[in-house]
């Protein structure tokens, strides 16, 4: 039996020439004693032959079968996708060549599905925080994926996949159903109450996904955006206005002075008041270019902690207003010259709205987003129209009015990252509601 167990360490190769070798001697042997003995004497031996070659056949093959069986499973598990099988056979042989071959392979793998697996993670990181509104449905009309600005363009508190894009319909806004409905890349309007519209655009793609047919729809909201290359434009205007002003009221103020020292031995009062007149036009110009200036140039808001107490009582020193029942406790970061203009200017429209003095109140509420400001009045309100365009540079309903106030005032908010938005109240006049989220100081700046 020592020859046999030297069998099993042999090379494949060496296995088949040596099985082949004996089967072919199987068959000679019986020839032979067929040719020398009785029937009898040859069916022993051929049956003596034939357990022979069934003990060769085990000997020789039995140790390659369980190595063979291991692979064929290792390869219906990577046809599964798992790749966490490993063979153990190490022998040095074409088949030990193979499983190490196969254990590689496997290794190899694991880590792309590893790396894939990371990569996805970071996708769906950045998919659900992105500000883009996100559906991808399959050829039934079934969501397959969304993320967080879907949910809340849909009004859903819920994920949506799974859902059918007619179930949307229930509690999403009718235009945007539509848009979705119709499926073509555009603009499109989205009326998120009676006093606020929000310019949406669309965006699709088709895809083929697992041999199935998939569409994207892309939703990017271009309110602000709109707004503020609108006010980019309105600010070049102003600083083309504003120099050619400035380039012309400097030299007339000269001319002014010098005229009034040339003719300051003559005692005339028609002069005077013309002097006058031109001096006082001039001092309006300036502080006109002045205002106007103040908002093409906004500089960067320089943040500081906000003393409520202090900010409101030096409000209240030149406009009358309701003070909030509680001030937030939480410390509060923004430029306190900005927001004291921008409540200025807010009160200041609130009393020129036709509101009584004790009808004009101010909230402020805090929470670990940011700070929520509200200037109510009770005056009468704003029309559509005025609604619309109330944020638009120059535009204004009063005769003496520059139209920059609110433009300033969402000028102000925007530059500290945060929003401003106009309200008509159900009992008469007009809610103005700003947001400005947290700001975290640099401490080692």
């Amino acid at each position: 039996m020592h020859w046999i167990s030297r069998c099993k360490g042999m090379t494949l190769k060496g296995r088949f020439i040596g099985a082949a070798s004996c089967a072919v001697l199987c068959v000679i042997v019986p020839f032979l004693v067929w040719q020398l003995a009785s029937w009898q004497m040859i069916v022993t031996v051929s049956i003596a032959a034939l357990l022979f070659i069934n003990m060769l056949c085990r000997c020789f093959f039995s140790a390659l079968m369980k190595p063979v069986f291991a692979l064929e499973v290792g390869l219906l598990n990577f046809k599964d996708g798992e790749f966490s099988h490993t063979l153990a056979y190490s022998g040095e042989d074409e088949l030990g060549r193979l499983c190490t071959l196969y254990n590689e392979t496997a290794q190899q793998l694991r880590q792309e599905k590893q790396w894939i697996y990371q990569r996805e993670l970071m996708l769906d990181k950045v998919l659900q925080s992105s500000p883009q509104a996100l559906l991808l449905v399959d050829s039934n009309d079934i969501v397959v994926f969304s993320n967080y600005s879907a949910r809340a363009l849909c009004n859903s508190n819920t994920p949506l996949e799974g859902m059918r894009v007619d179930a949307l319909m229930q509690d999403s806004a009718p235009d945007f159903f539509k848009a979705l409905r119709t499926g073509r890349d555009g603009l499109f309007s989205l009326n998120i109450d009676k006093d606020e519209t929000q310019t949406w655009h669309l965006a699709t793609g088709q895809f083929l996904l697992n041999n199935q047919s998939h569409k994207l729809y892309l939703f990017k909201q271009l309110t602000r955006e709109l707004s503020r290359q609108e006010v980019a434009v309105w600010k070049k205007v102003i600083r083309i206005i504003s120099h050619e002003l400035n380039n012309s009221l400097g030299p007339m103020s000269s001319m002014l002075h010098s005229a009034k020292l040339l003719t300051n031995h003559i005692d005339d009062n028609r002069l005077e008041r013309v002097y006058s007149t031109i001096e006082e036009r001039i001092h309006h110009l300036s502080e006109f270019v002045q205002g106007y200036g103040k908002f093409a140039k906004l500089p960067q808001p320089k943040y500081s902690q906000i003393d409520w107490g202090s900010l409101l009582d030096g409000l209240q020193q030149q406009w009358q207003f309701n003070l909030p029942a509680v001030l937030p406790e939480q410390p509060f970061f923004a430029d306190q010259m900005q927001l004291e203009q921008l409540f200025i200017n807010l009160l200041k429209n609130a009393h020129e709205s036709g509101s009584e003095s004790e009808g004009v109140n101010v909230n402020i509420t805090q929470n670990e987003q940011g700070a929520t400001f509200t200037v109510q009045d009770n005056g009468k309100g704003m029309s559509e129209t005025v609604m619309a365009n109330a944020l638009i540079p120059f535009y204004s309903t009063k005769s003496t009015g520059s139209g920059l106030g609110l433009a300033l005032c969402r000028e102000i908010v925007e530059a500290h990252n945060g929003q401003l938005s106009l309200h008509n109240h159900d009992e008469g006049g007009v809610i103005v509601k700003i947001f400005i989220p947290v700001f975290i100081p640099n401490e080692t700046a």
